[in-house]
């Protein structure tokens, strides 16, 4: 995981320094700079998410190309008939609509 900060957007709230100080610093002014080039190691994904997701105006956002967790179900087989699932006046009382 990677994370960028939009320091213009930053409004110096302070939540990401108070959930991953690791990653995020506090300047003199109060607003967060992000420490290191912004790579996160896996055990601290966690705090980083957190710090990304209460944000309140979302400067931090990942970066990178995130990888699917959940496998989907396969489609339809390519020899079945779409058409044969679609709402019709013969089928109605099935789908339950009424006129």
């Amino acid at each position: 995981m990677k994370i960028r900060l939009d320091r213009t957007v930053c409004d110096g709230f302070g939540l990401c320094a108070k959930h991953a100080p690791n990653y995020f610093s506090l300047d003199d002014w109060g607003y967060a700079c992000v420490i290191g080039d912004g790579t996160v190691a896996p055990a601290d994904h966690d705090a980083v998410m957190r710090a990304l997701l209460d944000c309140p105006v979302h400067a931090i956002t990942e970066i990178g190309d995130r990888q699917p967790t959940v496998t989907h179900p396969p489609g339809p087989a390519a020899d079945e008939d779409p058409a044969e699932h679609l709402k019709t006046e013969a089928n109605e009382a099935q789908w339950g609509f009424t006129r």
